[in-house]
């Protein structure tokens, strides 16, 4: 792709918090990335991460208790963050769709599909019901439903988990949506229906140039979807590169701890996972200096009290890492880990 294709979405120095009876929980701290059309990010880290939190922000779904303090998501060139509800109303489910990890929970029990299909094309597109109903058909036919005209009139328990995950991207693709949130979409499907979702979703953003940001903490989903990646870690955006250079070097501990925790068939029976000591901080009590600090074998004195910055290891942001290990150019706060494929 493109280095020069310009930014679909823009999300810069993005800082979201949670009040709680405890304190204020910082989730998502300074976080920034760029995406074109028709480019998959995913981002990817141990839950409690940030990752499912960034997606909210993006979206304005966040809880009561939750709050943008900080930052920007430019999507089209207007930012969402001051965007008055009304209209965020016509961008949200329009321009910009999300897929969320359980579709059982998601879709409404008391509605049939078609119905809940349809409210979304009635209220964007200005639809006739009549219209509605033969483009969900079309939809459930699209995602590979089969019956699609009998599935259009059943309630969400009589289909398989696969077929309400399908169902799932069916709705976010109603209107044509220009960017795709899709937050582990395949997580409580079994491996063969999985492949299915993540063939479903590829295809379907080539064939339309949809971009997609998809939020997995499986790094195999990860080498199937990607064009780039950011890795986070307690609500940081630690390390950004290309799928490739991800794969081939990646730089900070956290991202190489994560890829040695891969699994591998070629492995010697008996050999125990690669595990990561400890845990994730909690958002209200985190560490001073690098968050990852108390859990890398590489730590040295500074990390421990001094709070890296994410650094260009590449001198043209093509590779970005938040480490002390590494010497690099600062990046500008505007989009500051803007990663060109």
């Amino acid at each position: 792709m493109s280095t020069d294709a310009p930014a679909l979405l823009r999300v810069d120095n993005l800082k979201t918090e949670f009040s709680t009876d405890e304190g204020t929980a910082t989730a998502v701290d300074e976080v920034s990335f760029s995406l074109a059309a028709g480019e998959t990010l995913c981002l990817v880290g141990e839950s409690g991460s940030g990752k499912s939190v960034t997606a909210l922000s993006i979206m304005g779904l966040l809880a009561d208790n939750g709050r943008i303090t900080q930052g920007q998501v430019v999507f089209e060139g207007q930012d969402l963050v001051t965007l008055p509800e009304s209209r965020l109303r016509t961008v949200r489910g329009n321009s910009i769709a999300m897929i969320f990890q359980e579709p059982m929970t998601s879709l409404n029990p008391v509605l049939t599909i078609g119905d809940q299909l349809s409210e979304t094309m009635i209220l964007h597109l200005g639809l006739t019901r009549k219209q509605a109903r033969a483009r969900v058909v079309d939809l459930l036919q699209k995602v590979g439903i089969p019956r699609a005209r009998d599935v259009v009139d059943d309630y969400p328990h009589r289909l398989s988990g696969g077929m309400r995950q399908r169902a799932m991207i069916a709705m976010a693709l109603s209107c044509e949506p220009r960017l795709i949130i899709a937050d582990e979409p395949t997580t409580a499907l079994d491996v063969t229906i999985q492949a299915q979702i993540l063939k479903l979703l590829r295809d379907l953003s080539d064939e339309a140039g949809t971009a997609m940001i998809f939020i997995t903490h499986d790094l195999g989903v990860v080498a199937e979807m990607a064009d780039r990646v950011a890795v986070m870690y307690a609500g940081q955006v630690v390390e950004q590169t290309d799928v490739y250079t991800l794969f081939d070097e990646p730089e900070h501990p956290y991202t190489t701890a994560l890829l040695r925790s891969i699994p591998h068939l070629t492995a010697p029976a008996g050999d125990r996972l690669a595990a990561i000591p400890g845990s994730v901080p909690s958002l209200l009590q985190m560490p001073a200096g690098c968050r990852f600090h108390e859990r890398c074998p590489q730590a040295m004195d500074r990390c421990a009290g001094e709070r890296p910055e994410l650094l260009s290891t590449a001198g043209q942001g093509a590779h970005a890492v938040r480490c002390w290990l590494y010497d690099g150019a600062p990046l500008p706060k505007t989009a500051a880990a803007v990663v060109p494929a």
